[in-house]
């Protein structure tokens, strides 16, 4: 009986045991679960609480409508309109050709669509919507949304659109916008500026669009909407709108603009003209041009490798980027440069037999014969290259070189515009740096003679020409060049101007820029240029100029007789009224021959319609019938002929 009481008792006592750590346990983990509850719902409220919001509320950006581009006069240049786009997001469509080919059963798909797409698709992320289709008719959207259950990963998307109403007309000097690519991304990461273009699609690319994206792009705005659980959309709780970007007004005379894009009469070239008491840019032409509207859909393949392939490279900004060598506009800035050392060859009379020797070499004059004798005075309005030969050799290459780069050439000029070309201003230095081989580093003296007429390794940009021209003018008072005037906020409408301020004032005497003037006043009156401006109802400046494309090596030049790409490049640089100038002008017609053959006749009609408002009746006859007898009825008063 004892030993049953006491397995009773053993018995309890483990049950007791076994209960109290049971109810240990159960205390415990209730222990652990308060202090989660309390971890969770207390200390770390604030963070699940936001997560919480998060899932149920979604920030939507809202894209900012980009400013409006516009002339001088009000023209309006660029501006934006909403339409509706057909869109695919390639990682949520099963097989995108069959989803393709149905969806052109409901709406039209061509094959530049079709290219365009696959491009779009090559330069972005599947899961980024791209657009099939832009700019759908009400019916297209009706048609696609009463079907649209059978097409998942499409949608229709109301979107802001860029139009170019001018098409080719400036459209190197406005740009374009296009797609957002990954070298976009990087840059505006690497600015800070990424967030504000959530929800934005394109950004500018060239031109004006690209250097003030800053300015044209605006705010992007903000909606917190509340979704279900199926991701809809349900309410919108709060708006934060977009702000506008700021609208632009250019220092561009468009009616100018177009004028001389008429004058090009389909050659290649450029012009450039500025007003030198601003800087501001009131035509910049580069022929031939592109229209932007292509590229702002996506431009496709095809048309993208027709504008890459074409010989007369109508993508290339000739008038920043296309660097030419100057010929005989060089001249005048050689003399200011002769005059400021104090050459000796400037106060002399030279015997000019049409010919300079140097060297052992012969350096031919472009006037058979000569002029007999030359002094610095004439040498300007009858371009004499035998005097220029010698004051190249007497001034030396050192002081050539920290000459023109007193006048911005061998660098950007600093206009407001992407991409601009420095040139080449030829040094010992520059020499060193630009060749391999030890025999071709060194400078020879002789290379220094063909820098003094423009030629050798002498390449500057029409703006540059425009630029120097225009400080001349101004009398040695710098401005950078600068196409944009003023910016507008819409929202406030206040209205910021681009202040014109001089950059610099150059050391030279005044005596000696008039002296050049003067010399440049003949070219207009009894010089090269002198056919040309006949009867001009103003004062003007200029110089012709005819830079080579290739070495004739002593013969005589034949523009019949020689393929046209390569005949001379016709430069002129002209300014006017010379006493108060209003515009200062460079223009180049490529392979046009000689200086007053095609391009001066072009600065004529620029000047006549700017200071006059004439303008041209027949740009065809304009640009070549009148150019060719203006040429030839160039003065003959001691022997001038129209070579430069």
């Amino acid at each position: 009986m004892s030993r049953v009481v006491m397995n009773h008792h053993n018995e309890r006592n483990a049950f007791q045991v076994r209960l109290a750590v049971a109810i240990l346990f159960v205390l415990l983990m209730f222990c652990v679960l308060t202090g989660r509850f309390v971890w969770l719902q207390v200390l770390q409220h604030e963070r699940y609480l936001t997560l919480a919001e998060q899932n149920r509320i979604s920030l939507v950006p809202i894209p900012p409508s980009r400013g409006i581009i516009r002339d001088r006069n009000g023209v309006v240049l660029a501006h934006n309109f909403s339409a509706y786009t057909l869109e695919i997001t390639p990682s949520k469509v099963g097989d995108l050709e069959d989803t393709i080919t149905r969806l052109k059963g409901i709406v039209e798909i061509t094959a530049k669509d079709r290219r365009r797409f696959k491009k779009l698709q090559e330069e972005t992320k599947d899961f980024e919507t791209l657009p099939i289709r832009t700019k759908l008719t009400d019916e297209e959207v009706a048609r696609f949304a009463a079907q649209s259950y059978r097409f998942p990963g499409v949608e229709i998307k109301a979107r802001l659109f860029r139009q170019y109403p001018m098409g080719e007309s400036a459209s190197h000097l406005i740009g374009y916008i296009g797609r957002i690519n990954d070298r976009d991304l990087k840059q505006l990461d690497e600015d800070g500026v990424l967030p504000n273009y959530r929800g934005t699609d394109h950004i500018g690319k060239l031109g004006i669009e690209q250097s003030y994206e800053a300015h044209l792009h605006g705010q992007t705005g903000f909606e917190q909407v509340e979704i279900d659980s199926g991701g809809r959309a349900v309410r919108t709780l709060s708006r934060t709108p977009p702000q506008t970007g700021k609208d632009l007004t250019l220092a561009v005379d468009m009616k100018l603009q177009q004028m001389v894009e008429q004058q090009f009469a389909g050659r290649r070239g450029s012009l450039v003209a500025i007003d030198p008491a601003t800087g501001g840019i009131l035509a910049m032409v580069s022929q031939p041009g592109f229209d932007p509207n292509l590229f702002v859909d996506g431009i496709d393949p095809q048309t993208w490798t027709e504008l890459n392939t074409s010989l007369d490279k109508p993508l290339l900004n000739r008038a920043i980027r296309g660097e030419y060598p100057p010929g005989s506009t060089f001249k005048p800035f050689m003399a200011i440069a002769a005059l400021e050392l104090n050459l000796p060859l400037v106060h002399q009379t030279i015997s000019d037999p049409g010919y300079f020797v140097y060297g052992g070499h012969r350096f031919n004059d472009s006037k058979k014969g000569g002029y007999g004798s030359m002094n610095f005075d004439r040498s300007i309005p009858y371009s004499s290259d035998t005097y220029f030969y010698q004051l190249a050799v007497q001034m030396g290459i050192d002081n050539i070189a920290k000459s023109m780069a007193m006048l911005d050439f061998g660098v950007p000029t600093g206009a407001d515009l992407p991409g601009e070309r420095p040139g080449i201003l030829p040094s010992p230095e520059w020499k060193k740096k630009r060749f391999k081989k030890p025999a071709q580093q060194k400078w020879y003296s002789g290379e220094t003679v063909s820098i003094g007429i423009g030629q050798g390794y002498n390449a500057f940009t029409p703006m540059q020409l425009a630029h120097a021209t225009a400080t001349i003018a101004n009398r040695g008072v710098v401005f950078k060049p600068h196409a944009v005037y003023s910016m507008t906020d819409p929202a406030s409408g206040k209205t910021t101007l681009v202040e014109p301020k001089p950059v610099k004032t150059l050391p030279w005497k005044q005596e000696n820029i008039e002296r050049v003037i003067r010399g440049m006043e003949g070219v207009m009156t009894v010089g090269t240029g002198a056919g040309v401006f006949r009867n001009a109802p103003y004062t003007s400046a200029g110089k012709t100029g005819t830079a080579q494309v290739f070495s004739l090596k002593g013969a005589k030049y034949n523009a019949n007789a020689i393929k046209e790409r390569l005949r001379d490049h016709s430069w002129f640089i002209a300014f006017a009224p010379v006493d108060k100038p209003k515009i200062a002008l460079a223009v180049i017609v490529e392979n046009g021959g000689f200086g007053a053959q095609a391009a001066a006749p072009i600065a004529r009609k620029v000047l006549d319609y700017y200071l006059t408002g004439k303008l041209p009746s027949d740009p065809a006859v304009a640009a070549s019938g009148v150019a060719s007898k203006a040429a030839s009825e160039v003065v003959e008063q001691e022997g001038v002929v129209p070579r430069d």
